[in-house]
């Protein structure tokens, strides 16, 4: 599998998982998408990576019973100033949920809302440079903003991420703008004010490659997931939106 050193500024670079099941995470994952997982690093609450073959392709953290938050895997968008960037997102609209801070040498983080209310990390790499697999089986494949202000998020994206947006579709059916175009389009933003329920905020959705979507999801019933939107061919891959054990929302595409 060809690997990647480092992603282009505004393009995903690192998914995590908060989870209150740390060690079933392990095994859950790790029979799902074939990953391994490296120790806790106790400087860093316990925090760990997954790998595949070797090849960081997320992280994981325990998610405090007591805070109220749903286990949610998260998206976190390169930048080469994180700080800058933060600053950036608050004069347009944003609000900073986690400032920017150095994680030791490893880089420097943070999270913010976008205008919409979706919850998205960044990442300023120092010797952790993010996921080295992407378009994967056992990888993160796709990367997807759901939001019911389509324009503003667009506009967001483009002026504090600097994205290179292209609009694949503009109706009332099918809004949709992704970064970059064609075979080299990283990331996407979805106008969803005609189909996300009521109470559920905009958010970030992560796709996980599988050879076989429809043997996965067997497998994943097998191991106390659930099956969310059952297995569908599009255009682009055969997708099916489930849940880990513990609620944890993501999708499974095979053929991206």
């Amino acid at each position: 599998m060809p690997t990647r050193d480092r992603a282009p500024v505004g393009a995903p670079c690192w998914v995590d998982l908060m989870t209150s099941d740390a060690e079933g995470a392990r095994t859950f994952y790790g029979e799902l998408l074939g990953w391994e997982a490296e120790d806790p690093a106790p400087e860093f609450g316990g925090y760990f990576n997954f790998t595949r073959d070797g090849v960081r392709v997320a992280g994981a953290m325990a998610n405090d019973p007591a805070s109220g938050m749903p286990d949610v895997w998260s998206v976190y968008l390169a930048t080469d100033d994180a700080r800058k960037t933060v600053d950036a997102a608050v004069s347009h609209g944003g609000q900073t949920i986690v400032p920017a801070a150095d994680v030791g040498d490893l880089g420097t983080m943070a999270v913010v809302s976008d205008p919409g209310g979706a919850a998205i990390g960044m990442w300023q790499p120092g010797l952790h440079r993010g996921f080295g697999l992407v378009a994967e089986p056992g990888a993160p494949s796709w990367f997807e903003l759901y939001t019911r202000d389509y324009a503003t998020a667009v506009d967001f994206y483009r002026d504090v991420f600097r994205w290179d947006a292209h609009t694949m579709g503009d109706t009332p059916e099918f809004r949709y703008t992704t970064l970059g175009e064609g075979e080299s389009s990283a990331a996407g933003i979805m106008d969803a004010s005609g189909f996300l329920p009521e109470g559920v905020p905009a958010h970030w959705v992560v796709y996980f490659g599988t050879p076989d979507t429809d043997a996965a999801l067997e497998r994943l019933t097998a191991l106390g997931g659930a099956v969310i939107t059952g297995a569908e061919d599009t255009p682009y891959g055969r997708m099916a939106t489930v849940a880990d054990p513990t609620g944890a929302r993501f999708k499974l595409v095979a053929g991206r």
